[in-house]
């Protein structure tokens, strides 16, 4: 592997010869780990050119490293980072600069220190990981995501790969949408009325921006997805929260001062209530009483593999009172970062010029990827394929919950892909999921899903769309013995 040319500079203030001086940058270079043993560096001529010496500088310089062992030469091949050469050093590097600037007063708004919890990025190397959201590698389709890859990245394509759509979006993802996803939720929309997102939480960013103020209120279940209670955190309007029952979220307790309720119907995060359909109308009916706007997030929809799901709360709205927000993220990989808000016009041009003015659109080649995926029909066919997984790694981690008398709080009429887990009262599973830990285990506390009001520290959620089936039970076995320790204390 050779080392950029473009990685070479000389400082004009620098000090010393030329050939000291690019001595000195290999050297540094090496000695930082920013060279690497083995790689081979431009040659002579090239370097001389690109740094604007005479090539016998570079070559002087080049022949005192070889002598003190930084380099090798290889014959006619040319000068390599010498497998010998000094290691980089085990400390940091001094710095050359001190940064002067007050951050604390610098900074005008803070991000940080929201209620979203740091999930291990080395999940997958753990033995029993029930950790939500996600891909299962021997699940996912590969050879055929590859395929549509390569498809859309032919010439016939070209445009719609490298055009700059500036507030558009791909006309085969929408279309798709249009005429197969958004029907099977019995919703009916025009492609005026969608817009793709990266992924549902760049939708419910964008949601907020655009209807919230400081002044106005936002009603959030409780507990509820932690991303969305930061979102409107950083949002600055006021937070209402409405605590969730067995049917999801209670609209009699909606405030009537609430501007915008956002709400999980289908499949209520974190417990996996659903919300019936006179529920729903009650809902639809609070709203319009008190001239609110509903956001309506239906992610995971598509696992639904023990009862068909109900229609989407979008497709019983008769006032165009319902934004709803989808997903792709959920069903094809997480990374793939691809979702949609569906809404009425004016609400949507406003999204539109949003999203331009932030990212313009989601990259080209990634809708027209999953463009082709979709509508080819490898989506269906691997829905279908992780319905069928899911439905029999459900049936066995409900068998092994029942044997080990773990108490579901919440398991969904539809399907999913988790359970919502509650724990005896003293059980903190902030602390069980550290000592879980060290067992090869991976478990998702709850306290994060709750307002700091109402926050239980005692609930958690276990996952099964990521755990070898044949691995739950014993997984399962690991977390009663480890509670039962607990108990003990």
């Amino acid at each position: 592997m050779a080392i950029s040319i473009d990685t070479f500079f000389l400082n004009p203030d620098a000090q010393g010869t030329l050939q000291a001086q690019i001595q000195q940058i290999i050297a540094q270079g090496i000695l930082s780990g920013r060279f690497e043993k083995g790689e081979k560096l431009p040659s002579s001529r090239k370097l001389a050119t690109h740094l604007g010496v005479s090539r016998i500088t570079v070559t002087l310089a080049y022949t005192e490293l070889l002598a003190n062992d930084y380099l090798s030469s290889r014959g006619r091949s040319g000068y390599y980072v010498s497998l010998n050469a000094p290691e980089p050093p085990k400390f940091e590097p001094t710095r050359t600069s001190e940064d002067a600037v007050d951050w604390n007063r610098a900074i005008g708004q803070r991000y940080i220190g929201g209620s979203t919890p740091t999930k291990p990025a080395d999940w997958s190397r753990y033995k029993y990981p029930f950790i939500y959201g996600q891909v299962d590698h021997s699940l996912f389709d590969h050879a055929n995501w590859r395929l549509c890859a390569l498809q859309a990245l032919g010439a016939r394509d070209f445009s719609a790969l490298t055009a700059d759509y500036y507030d558009q979006d791909d006309p085969q993802l929408i279309e798709f949408i249009l005429r197969h996803t958004l029907p099977r939720r019995g919703i009916v929309a025009r492609p005026e009325e969608v817009l793709i997102t990266l992924g549902a939480q760049n939708a419910l960013w964008l949601t907020s921006q655009i209807l919230l103020t400081q002044r106005r209120t936002a009603a959030i279940e409780d507990p509820c997805y932690h991303a969305l209670r930061d979102i409107l955190t950083q949002s600055r309007c006021h937070l209402s929260q409405v605590p969730v029952d067995r049917d999801g979220l209670q609209p009699d307790l909606i405030e009537p001062e609430t501007d915008v309720i956002f709400a999980t119907p289908s499949h209520q995060c974190p417990t996996s209530a659903t919300m019936p359909h006179a529920r729903r109308k009650a809902l639809l009916a609070r709203a319009k009483d008190i001239d609110a706007l509903i956001v309506e997030d239906d992610y995971e929809f598509e696992m639904s593999f023990l009862n068909a799901p109900l229609p989407a709360l979008k497709s019983l709205d008769e006032d165009g009172r319902v934004i709803y927000v989808g997903s792709f993220s959920k069903s094809l990989f997480p990374g793939l970062r691809l979702g949609y808000v569906v809404g009425s016009e004016p609400f949507i041009r406003e999204a539109r010029a949003l999203r331009a003015s932030v990212l313009r659109h989601p990259p080209g080649h990634i809708q027209r990827t999953a463009a082709y995926f979709l509508s080819l029909g490898h989506y269906d066919a691997l829905v279908r394929k992780m319905g069928m997984a899911f439905k029999e790694r459900r049936r066995v981690m409900e068998e092994a919950l029942k044997t080990h008398k773990l108490e579901i709080a919440g398991r969904g009429v539809f399907g999913g892909s988790s359970f919502w887990m509650r724990a005896p009262e003293s059980i903190d599973t902030q602390e069980l999921a550290e000592r879980l830990r060290s067992q090869d285990v991976l478990i998702e506390p709850g306290h994060s899903f709750f307002s700091q009001d109402a926050r239980q520290g005692n609930y958690y959620r276990l996952a099964y769309s990521s755990i070898p089936i044949e691995r739950i039970p014993e997984g399962v076995a690991r977390i009663a013995l480890e509670i039962s320790e607990l108990m003990r204390r």
